[in-house]
Formats: C-alpha cells, structure tokens, sequence
C-alpha cells in the first residue's frame, strides 16, 4: 500500500495538534506563542456543566498565568435561566444561538456575531428560549477574588 503525499501530511497534521493540545494541558486548541499572544479555536472547546445551574455550561479558556488582568470562556446555556450578579466587568460575544439578559424586567437580546457589554454590579439573569452559546470575556481576571 503506497501512502500519498496528502494522507502523509494529515497524519503529521493531526499528531502536532494532539501534541501542542497535550504541552499546553488543554482539552481544547490553543496555541501560545513565546510573545504572550495566544490563540483559541472556539469550535473545538467542550463546556463543562456549571455546578449548581441546570442547563449551564462553560469552560475557561486561559488562566490567570497566562491573561492576569482579563478573563475569558465560553459559555453554552441550553433552555434555562440563571441569576447572577456581576462583581467584573463583561462583554459576550454571542457565536450561536440567541442570549438574553434580562435586567429590571426588561430583556436585552444577543444574537449570533452581537456584543454584550454588562457592566459590574449588574443584578441580571443570563437566559435563552433556545440555546446559546457565547465568549465572555471579564475584567478583571481574578474577578472571585474581588
């Protein structure tokens, strides 16, 4: 059996990617150059369920080491609604489905390729009819310790 050049090449392809996925402990692709500026390839991060809050999914996608002053995730929300109250800064970048967030009783609605900015202190419940699924990006990064 003769290998071709192109079946060659994704096999070598697909064998860096596993390994720059195992060097930097990630499930997901991200690649961190040797400046600080890193990569994340969105469509390849798998959420997490988020304890406590059925329907809520998310996962974090640099570390403090890493980003010190700004955070960053994804979040996926499957037909539910969470309450939460913001000690940071946060914008969302809606990827797919349609977020909401509801403050006061009125609904201010995200779809896919809009951004949220909620500002700290905000008292909101994050929801969607539907699904969703966003970037968030939070300031500051250690916003637990605030």
């Amino acid at each position: 059996m003769e290998i071709s050049e192109k079946l060659l090449r994704e096999i070598i392809e697909k064998v860096v990617e596993e390994t720059v996925k195992r060097k930097n402990g990630e499930d997901f692709e991200k690649e961190v150059d040797k400046s600080g500026i890193l990569v994340v390839r969105p469509s390849t991060v798998k959420c997490e369920p988020f304890a406590g809050a059925k329907g809520v999914y998310l996962k974090d996608i640099v570390t403090l080491d890493e980003a010190p002053r700004m955070g960053a995730g994804i979040m996926e929300l499957d037909h539910t609604s969470f309450e939460w109250t913001l000690t940071y800064d946060e914008y969302d970048y809606v990827i797919d489905g349609v977020l909401e967030i509801e403050i006061d009783g009125r609904v201010v609605k995200g779809e896919p390729g809009d951004i949220i900015y909620i500002p700290k202190g905000s008292h909101i419940h994050f929801q969607t009819p539907t699904t969703a699924r966003y970037a968030y990006f939070v300031y500051p990064a250690d916003w637990q310790s605030v």
